[in-house]
């Protein structure tokens, strides 16, 4: 594992040289800065894990650097050293982003002990959640900033990138770890169960309801609720969130009074939700109220130098299953692995990486064990190539016409059209009626 990178940022050279002596001697790779202006200079040329920054400071002070710092790069861990007459300073940039922060003078114990536990949980992180690439590993330090805290966090990517995987580990980083994780998927369940899944119902509030029923979120009391693909909820389910949001409070369906829950929410979606408010499609202010701290999972084709070291995670994990040891990939199955684009992102290469572990025959999986779309696809996966005209494009227009593509190429199959493009049935159902795409008289009678 690579030695953490720690910036030591003091406009005292003293105290620089000695936080440089005791941090270097724990095996960290220290630099240091004068100032909180060369600090931003380093931050932008360099890699750290982690600065340690006085918070007064001639020129720009601590706030001012980890403000800068959060614009910057919102996923770098900052702790904050400060003089005891500045807690109430120091406190407040916790709630600007800092990690934590350190009272003067400085106890080495207590200094190590607050870096190392920031350190530490990525280290952990690093096992948990695979890829080194620089893409992930702002994930990883965002996820150690938002889990201290209770604020809503939306997470954003794409199908298979791994977005309850991510709400999971800020769940387990969390003061609420101890506590219940549920989660649900919105586009999952049918309209009409999803408010009970949710906020649970009262005995005869409806046909089948036999008894009282706790929904997800009594459950999660006290602990985190995951709401995956929450751009797939109706106008009036959104409307029921928010309040749950807001208030701290849930009404069962047919219930009479309400309950009160103290649950974090974690939300995710591979929608655009801001495209969704304009269109009047999501309320603006439950958007806001999610939006309170967004994470930004990358796909796999945008950290293609994970692709390997994820190709040997899910070898040692689904090895077992295999008639003999697999060592690995050969050339020619290396080069389709990592020129072909993953729409399904890590779920697709998992998948891919399992059926290859059975199908192979030697001590190295070949191309013939990988899945027809990656021997065939390569870059050429994607299925086209656009390439835009000087005069531009209406987006709405292309989007419109590779949805009827899709569902030309799928016989009018909605479900099998919207694997096709990577989004959920219902999303693709959105889609068309937006887009006022009707289906040909031939295809009517066909499901």
């Amino acid at each position: 594992m690579a030695r953490k990178r720690i910036l030591v940022v003091d406009d005292e050279k003293r105290q620089r040289e000695i936080l440089e002596l005791i941090l270097s001697e724990e095996n960290y790779q220290v630099s240091t800065a004068s100032s909180g202006e060369q600090a931003i200079r380093m931050v932008k040329q360099e890699r750290f894990d982690l600065v340690l920054t006085d918070l007064k400071m001639s020129g720009m002070d601590g706030i001012q650097l980890l403000t800068q710092l959060t614009q910057f790069d919102s996923s770098i861990i900052v702790i904050l050293m400060t003089a005891h007459g500045s807690i109430d300073s120091a406190k407040e940039a916790i709630k600007l982003g800092a990690y934590d922060y350190l009272e003067k003078p400085l106890d080495k114990d207590k200094l190590l002990e607050i870096v190392q536990r920031a350190l530490e949980k990525l280290n952990i992180l690093d096992t948990e959640i695979i890829g080194d690439s620089e893409e992930m590993s702002k994930v990883k330090k965002m996820i150690l900033k938002v889990a201290r805290s209770s604020e809503t966090v939306l997470i954003r990517g794409e199908s298979g990138a791994g977005k309850e995987l991510i709400a999971r580990a800020i769940h387990n980083n969390s003061p609420r770890i101890n506590q219940m994780f549920s989660a649900v998927n919105c586009a999952a369940i049918n309209e009409n169960l999803l408010e009970s899944e949710l906020f649970g119902h009262e005995r005869g509030s409806f046909t089948g309801a036999h008894a009282d029923k706790k929904g997800l979120f009594e459950f999660a009391d006290r602990g985190t609720l995951f709401l995956d693909e929450i751009g797939d909820l109706n106008i009036s389910m959104q409307a029921k969130i928010l309040r749950a949001l807001q208030e701290r409070e849930i009404m069962r369906v047919g219930g009479t009074r309400p309950i009160k829950v103290d649950v974090r929410v974690l939300a995710a979606t591979n929608r655009e939700l801001e495209a969704m408010v304009k269109e009047n499609s999501f309320r603006s202010d439950l958007y806001y109220r999610l939006n309170v701290i967004p994470i930004n999972i990358p796909s796999l084709r945008q950290r293609r130098s994970d692709i390997p070291v994820l190709v040997d995670y899910f070898l040692a994990k689904h090895g077992h299953s295999a008639f003999r040891p697999i060592k690995g990939l050969t050339s020619a199955a290396k080069k389709l692995v990592n020129d072909y684009s993953w729409p399904g992102n890590v779920r697709q290469l998992e998948s891919a990486m399992k059926r290859a572990i059975l199908l192979c025959e030697g001590e190295y999986i070949d191309e013939e064990d990988l899945p027809v779309e990656i021997r065939q696809g390569g870059e050429q996966s994607l299925g086209f190539t656009f390439k835009l005209p000087p005069e531009g494009i209406s987006f709405e227009d292309l989007e419109r016409s590779v949805i009827i593509q899709a569902m030309e190429q799928s016989e009018w199959n909605i479900t099998r059209a919207a694997k096709l493009l990577g989004l959920t049935f219902r999303t693709l159902q959105y889609r068309l009626e937006k887009f006022e795409i009707q289906r040909p008289s031939k295809y009517k009678d066909m499901d």
